[in-house]
């Protein structure tokens, strides 16, 4: 880290927990612009998800056991 981006990330440990988010946010979408179509496709995805499960197309599964597959060992 050169001394330009330590001092900026010094300045930035002071601010709120709730600046530093939005500091992040700014940042990530900076690197990443957020891209409309995908967003709208994500939420489609989840509505269509959603109604399988209403459905009763497949069950929901503890959080935990979700995570244990993917913990290494």
């Amino acid at each position: 880290m050169n001394a330009k981006t330590k001092a900026l990330s010094e300045e930035a440990r002071r601010l709120s927990p709730e600046e530093r988010i939005e500091l992040i946010e700014d940042l990530q979408g900076s690197l990443d612009p957020i891209d409309p179509e995908i967003d709208r496709l994500w939420v489609e995805e989840a509505r269509n998800r959603l109604a399988a499960y209403l459905r009763g197309e497949f069950k929901a599964r503890p959080f935990e056991e979700i995570l244990r597959k993917y913990q290494r060992p």
